[in-house]
C-alpha cells in the first residue's frame, strides 16, 4: 500500500513539473497558473509526506512491538527563532512537536535504567524506521530511548517544515526531550543518561552535549555535520537554498559568515566537557570526512580528551554503520560498548554475535 502511494503521488509530481517545463514564455494569466500549479505541486508533497508519516508510525509496531512499548508524545520547545508577525496573538508560543518514546518490554519498573536521547539525521527529514534495527538492539541492552521529530521534520504539514533552525533551537527540542523523560518516568535514572546521533543528528548530538555539559554522561557522533561553512562551499546551490530561505537563517554564509560559525560543531570545541565518540568514513558521500577532520583537529588543538576514528572506504558510505552488514555491526558493537562504559546497561551487547541475536530475538 504504501509503495502503491508512493508511485503514485511521485506520478503527479512529475507531471506537474513536466507541465512547468513547457512553459518558458508566459504572459501574465499563464505566470498566476503555473502559481497555482506550483501550490498544488507544493500542498500535494506536503500530503505525502503525512501519508509516508502516517505509515511509518504503523511500521514501527510491526517492526519493534515485541521487542518495546511504544509511544508517539507532544512535548514543547522555544519559540520560532523566526516570526513572522511577533506582535500576533500567540505569536511566541512554544513550538510543539513529536517525539518517539521506546521502552523494553521486559523491564521491572522498580529498578532504574539509562536514557538515550536519539535525534535523526537529515534536512527535513524524520525517525522512521531505517533505525529499526538500531532501536532494537537498543532495547536488547535495556536502553530506554527518547528520538525527537524536532521542529522542520518532516511529515507534520508545511507550517512546521518551515519552523526549521538547523543547529539553532532543534538543538534545544533534544533537550526538551531529556528532561521530558526525566520528569515523567521514575524508572529513569537521572545520572545514566546519553546522546547518539548521526549526520544532522550528529551535530545536534555535539551542540545538546556543548551546551548543556552536565546533562550527559557520554555521547556519539557518527560521521557528524561538523562545518556548516565548509558545506555551504561544496554543496549545490539547491542545498544552500534550504538554509537561506526567509523561513530559516535567512541569508548565504556570504552574507553572515558568523551565523554558520556559530552553528558549525568544528568552530564550538572548546566547549566539550562530555565523554566522546566520533566515527567518520573516507567515501562518505554526504558528509564529507574533511568536516569531520576538522572537528577532530579543533579539539584537538583545544586538548580535548575523545575518541574517534576514521574508517577508510568502508562500503555503504554516508551510513556505513547503520546498515546491516557484518563490518556495519562490527562497528556499531563499538558504538555500544563506549555507551556502556558511562550508562552500565543491564545487558549490554560485547559482541557481534550478541548483536545479531538482539536484532531477532528480545533478549
Amino acid at each position: 500500500m504504501k509503495r502503491f502511494i508512493l508511485l503514485l503521488l511521485s506520478f503527479s509530481f512529475q507531471w506537474s513539473y513536466l507541465l512547468f517545463a513547457q512553459s518558458e514564455q508566459v504572459n501574465s494569466d499563464q505566470s498566476v497558473q503555473i502559481q497555482e500549479l506550483q501550490e498544488t505541486v507544493d500542498n500535494l508533497r506536503y500530503s505525502f509526506n503525512r501519508i509516508s508519516k502516517a505509515v511509518d508510525d504503523l511500521a514501527w509496531q510491526n517492526e519493534v512491538g515485541n521487542y518495546a512499548f511504544i509511544d508517539k508524545v507532544t512535548l514543547t520547545g522555544p519559540p520560532p527563532r523566526v516570526i513572522e508577525n511577533p506582535t500576533g496573538q500567540g505569536a511566541n508560543n512554544p513550538v510543539r512537536f513529536s517525539a518517539y518514546v521506546f521502552i523494553p518490554s521486559n523491564l521491572d519498573f522498580g529498578k532504574k535504567y539509562p536514557l538515550l536521547v536519539l535525534p535523526h539525521g537529515g534536512v527535513h527529514s524524520n525517525f522512521n524506521t531505517f533505525y529499526r534495527h538500531i532501536i532494537r538492539e537498543l532495547m536488547a541492552q535495556q536502553y530506554v530511548v527518547v528520538a525527537p521529530e524536532y521542529r522542520g521534520s518532516t511529515g507534520y504539514g508545511k507550517g512546521f517544515y518551515e519552523l526549521i533552525d538547523y543547529g539553532g533551537r532543534e538543538v534545544e527540542d533534544t533537550y526538551a526531550c531529556r528532561d521530558y523523560m526525566l520528569e515523567n518516568y521514575d524508572f529513569v535514572d537521572q545520572n545514566r543518561v546519553g546522546i547518539l546521533g548521526w549526520s544532522h543528528g550528529g551535530l545536534i548530538t555535539l551542540h545538546n552535549i556543548f551546551d548543556h555539559p552536565k546533562a550527559y554522561k557520554v555521547a556519539y557522533a557518527g560521521v557528524p555535520v561538523s562545518d556548516l561553512i565548509a558545506r555551504m562551499g561544496y554543496k549545490t546551490q539547491r542545498y544552500r537554498d534550504l538554509y537561506s530561505a526567509d523561513y530559516h537563517i535567512g541569508k548565504s554564509a556570504y552574507e553572515d559568515v558568523e551565523e554558520y560559525r556559530k552553528r558549525s560543531p568544528a568552530w564550538n570545541a572548546h566547549k566539550l566537557a562530555t565523554p566522546l565518540l566520533i566515527h567518520t568514513n573516507t567515501n562518505d558521500g554526504d558528509v564529507n570526512v574533511f568536516e569531520v577532520e576538522h572537528l577532530i583537529k579543533a579539539l584537538k588543538a583545544e586538548d580535548k580528551d575523545f575518541e574517534y576514528e576514521i574508517y577508510e572506504d568502508i562500503p555503504g558510505g554516508h551510513s556505513f554503520d547503520r546498515i546491516d552488514t557484518q563490518t556495519a555491526k562490527e562497528v556499531r558493537v563499538k558504538v555500544y560498548q563506549h555507551l556502556a562504559k558511562y550508562l552500565n546497561p543491564n545487558q549490554p551487547i560485547r559482541s557481534v554475535k550478541e548483536l545479531h541475536q538482539a536484532s531477532y530475538l528480545p533478549r
